[in-house]
């Protein structure tokens, strides 16, 4: 495909796509591929919600639920690996995604079928399977149909905005109070509606991407200069530094994340004595956080470089588990903000301020892999880092949680929310800069593997 050199600056890896579409078309990409994967999230998020009703329904362990949540993760993973490579093999990325779409909406109904852990735990797992292709597939399209300069903020709403208004703040909150009215089983009924809207709004709407060119570059301990090499090996990927660090960043984070809905949710009502609606606006107020968190984050580190907030942000994320810890509920009596329980309302800017960590997942999983592969491994690399995360994140840290918390008590999840977030701080360090506003400041080139 040719492109015109002027319009791209010098140190960008990769002329895309891009150059030859609206920036109306890029913008209406990303607002579906977000709304698609809010969705995903919106599906992925509706059992974690309605645990509290779940729970006693179906009479689960703190250690059912860990592996209910790790199983999702663990099939998520496996279909982040392959439909990701299988992407990039045979070019057909919008197909895909429109089947992945209509099959996890269709896997939701199998949820609210459940009458046992078992046939929930088959639910879940064949709707991961269903979902863990949909995210390394639209960061693909992003990556080859977006100006490089807005990649970041592109892959950030992309991945972060619709996936928190959805999955993080509608899901707690709509589907309680559908529970609350009707029953759970007719909130997941309703939960598998919206992803056969969006299968065809991203049908009619968007194009399937053109092949992108391959760029060739020299990289040490990888290609020589010159070489084309039209795939690449998991293995091959992982001798990237930026790559191991991405990865080992996104299993803890990714573990952080995905125990903190399995257990919070419920860990708030039966534990800590709030009441359901408190409960679903107060998780939901981390939806909303990160969905403004999606802008902020993902475009300051446009500017200044995806480094430092990689690193400082796990660290800011210690102020929710320490404020579940040590305010007592029973010091917070009487309803507060919008009928809210006191204890609610004083933890909402807590949750708020915290969860801006999560601003990151697009950076460690997306942005920062796609800038330091070329074009034609873009799939592959970031199926490897979603994969990675969700089957050793996803997949051990919500049933490990659950583990320690039937041997230790409930709020044992919360320390180990601490750790993960500390050693993910501090693993970030390692980090080399890929911002190209950032490398340009240096006077840096970008040098894609």
């Amino acid at each position: 495909m040719a492109t015109n050199p002027a319009h791209i600056h010098a140190g960008d890896e990769a002329k895309g796509n891009w150059v030859t579409n609206s920036p109306a078309y890029q913008t209406l990409l990303v607002l579906l591929l977000s709304l698609n994967f809010g969705i995903v999230f919106f599906d992925r998020q509706a059992l974690n919600a309605l645990m509290p009703f779940v729970q006693p329904d179906l009479q689960l362990s703190q250690t059912e639920i860990g592996l209910l949540a790790g199983g999702l993760s663990f099939s998520w993973a496996i279909a982040a690996f392959f439909v990701g490579r299988l992407s990039d093999s045979i070019g057909k990325r919008k197909i895909l995604l429109v089947i992945a779409t209509i099959a996890f909406s269709l896997c939701s109904f199998l949820s609210g079928l459940a009458t046992s852990f078992l046939f929930l735990f088959a639910a879940r797992l064949l709707m991961g399977a269903a979902e863990g292709g949909v995210m390394p597939i639209s960061h693909a399209m992003v990556a080859s149909e977006v100006n490089p300069e807005r990649r970041g903020l592109a892959q950030g709403v992309a991945q972060n905005l619709g996936s928190n208004l959805l999955g993080s703040f509608a899901a707690p909150v709509v589907l309680v109070a559908f529970a609350t009215a009707f029953s759970w089983r007719e909130a997941f009924y309703l939960a598998a509606l919206p992803g056969l809207l969006s299968a065809a709004l991203i049908w009619f709407m968007l194009r399937e991407p053109e092949p992108a060119a391959d760029m060739p570059a020299q990289v040490s301990g990888s290609t020589a200069g010159g070489e084309h090499h039209s795939s690449i090996g998991f293995l091959e990927a992982m001798k990237v530094r930026n790559m191991w660090i991405c990865v080992v960043v996104g299993v803890l984070l990714v573990a952080h994340f995905v125990i903190t809905w399995a257990f919070m949710p419920n860990f708030l009502v039966q534990t800590r004595g709030m009441d359901a609606f408190s409960m679903s606006w107060l998780v939901g107020s981390l939806g909303i956080a990160a969905a403004i968190y999606s802008f902020v984050v993902a475009g300051i580190s446009d500017k200044i470089g995806r480094k430092p907030v990689m690193v400082f942000l796990p660290f800011l994320s210690l102020i929710g588990p320490l404020g579940v810890i040590y305010l007592d509920p029973a010091g917070f009596a009487g309803d507060g903000l919008l009928g809210l329980s006191g204890y609610a309302t004083v933890l909402i800017p807590i949750f708020f301020i915290g969860w801006m960590v999560n601003g990151v997942f697009p950076i460690f999983m997306a942005t920062i892999p796609s800038e330091s592969f070329r074009p034609i491994h873009h799939a592959t690399v970031l199926g490897l880092a979603m994969g990675s995360c969700e089957v050793l994140g996803g997949v051990l840290g919500p049933p490990i949680a659950g583990v320690l918390n039937d041997a230790f008590g409930p709020e044992t999840f919360l320390y180990v929310l601490m750790v993960l977030a500390v050693l993910a701080g501090f693993v970030a360090m390692g980090l080399k800069e890929t911002a190209p506003a950032a490398l340009r400041k240096r006077g840096e080139a970008a040098n894609p593997a």
